[in-house]
């Protein structure tokens, strides 16, 4: 009669005994604690959804009172930082197209002289518009900057010129994105989100598995080396992400009407290394994790400050200093660039090392981290 009973007693032994469980399982309790504090530190501190101090070049070919002013206003709006000022045209196409710029102001000729004339010279201002969320509320503030730029040089005299309306024009230019569509940033970029959660999760899954069934034991009696297990566990999965790539590509294609202005097999080969350095990811949590549970938690806490860090959701250049610096240092960020730079702008390989030296860069050390934890999970 006693045992039908419901005893505290009892009910406070099981969960002193869950506690000492749970406290055992290390690996796992950290990251119950570390994942939430990983997401209010993201959450709160590096996504900005109006990002400010937007790297410009500008391109002037007058050396006025009246075109000084304009500049000078450009950056106290704060959302423009300049970062090149010249008369070589070339040299600041290939910024913007490299993405070293967001904004390329052209000021022309005798824009001054006009302007006392009160003829309405154009400015033309080129953006980036691969992401049209981080330029948004900086060309907000560039339609206003007509009837304030020149308050103070549009006075006495020249005060005419500045009454009715704003004494100059400004022509936006949308490069590579001309209607601002928010699918040509997103697609692509989903193509480095799939794949570093898919990559990541099947390889480390899959190892830690056969630790659990004990099939890992088979692999020890025989004479197959730790390099050989690795490579030849890795190529099949290889051979799933270019499946996984077919499949976007023609989704994009087909149903989003996403352009591929570059060469696709730059981009075929580009995506090799990025998949390799993400299994290799997935290949040294499998050497960490003790069971798949901890194999999929290892997974998310990578995924998600790549997804958050990368640019893919949120503008790069509107996270902090220090976020920026996270972001850098993650292979997504660098891919994510690389593939739209091709799909979107057509950008060839000597364009694209900039972006593609710090992925070869994690690919060989986080190989080299794996390797070097399976032959201690040999031993």
């Amino acid at each position: 009669m006693s045992m039908s009973r419901f005893s505290i007693g009892r009910t406070w032994a099981i969960f002193l005994k869950e506690v000492q469980q749970m406290l055992r399982d290390r690996l796992t309790f950290a990251m119950a604690v570390g994942i939430p504090i990983l997401q209010l530190v993201l959450f709160g501190y590096a996504i900005n959804t109006d990002p400010k101090g937007l790297p410009t070049a500008v391109l002037s070919a007058d050396s006025g009172p009246q075109a000084r002013s304009f500049v000078a206003a450009l950056q106290n709006t704060g959302y423009f930082k300049l970062v090149w000022q010249g008369t070589d045209e070339a040299a600041a196409e290939e910024a913007l197209a490299e993405g070293q710029v967001q904004f390329l102001v052209q000021i022309p000729p005798d824009f001054s002289r006009d302007l006392v004339r009160g003829n309405r010279p154009t400015l033309l201002v080129a953006v980036d518009a691969t992401d049209p969320s981080a330029s948004g509320n900086a060309l907000a503030a560039l339609s206003t900057l007509g009837q304030l730029a020149l308050r103070h040089d549009l006075v006495g005299p020249l005060a005419r010129n500045g009454a009715a309306a704003a004494p100059f024009d400004v022509r936006i230019h949308r490069r590579y994105n001309p209607e601002g569509l928010s699918r040509y940033n997103i697609v692509p970029g989903l193509i480095g989100t799939i794949l570093t959660m898919t990559m990541v999760m099947l390889t480390s899954l899959a190892m830690t598995r056969e630790r659990e069934r004990g099939t890992m034991e088979n692999l020890l009696a025989t004479p197959v080396r730790p390099l050989e297990v690795m490579v030849g566990k890795i190529l099949p999965y290889v051979a799933m992400g270019y499946i996984q790539l077919g499949v976007i590509m023609a989704a994009a294609r087909l149903l989003f009407q996403v352009p591929m202005e570059g060469n696709p097999l730059l981009l075929l080969g580009m995506i090799g290394v990025f998949i390799i350095a993400n299994l290799a990811v997935g290949f040294t949590f499998s050497t960490i994790a003790r069971n798949q549970l901890q194999a999929m938690q290892m997974t998310f806490f990578f995924f998600l400050p790549s997804m958050l860090l990368s640019g893919f959701m949120f503008p790069f250049r509107g996270m902090p200093q220090w976020a920026q610096h996270l972001g850098e240092a993650l292979p997504l960020t660098h891919f994510l660039r690389i593939v739209r730079g091709i799909m979107l702008k057509g950008l060839e390989a000597p364009q694209l090392w900039v972006e593609l030296w710090p992925m070869l860069l994690f690919m060989t050390v986080a190989g080299v981290v794996a390797l070097k934890r399976y032959r201690q999970t040999l031993d």
